[in-house]
């Protein structure tokens, strides 16, 4: 999964996002324009205006299934280690 920063804001995108990266550089190399972002779920996305000089931050993260049943229970009893 994906993560773009942008300006403050998180949006979490799903493989593959090699075309959305390179509609946002050629939106910033032409001075500005808007780009859709696609949904992580369905729906229209939502159009973000992007322009030079504009923080864009991106992120990969690896999201998987905990490995034993131990990672995802907690007995609420006992404090976190924190």
């Amino acid at each position: 999964m994906h993560r773009l920063s942008i300006d403050g804001r998180d949006y979490f995108l799903p493989d593959p996002v090699d075309e959305l990266r390179g509609k946002i550089l050629e939106a910033i190399k032409s001075g500005g324009g808007y780009v859709n972002i696609p949904p992580l779920r369905g729906g229209p996305g939502i159009d973000i205006l992007f322009s030079p000089g504009m923080p864009v931050v991106w992120t990969q993260i690896e999201v998987g299934e905990p490995e034993n049943e131990a990672e995802t229970t907690h007995d609420a009893s006992s404090p976190l280690d924190i």
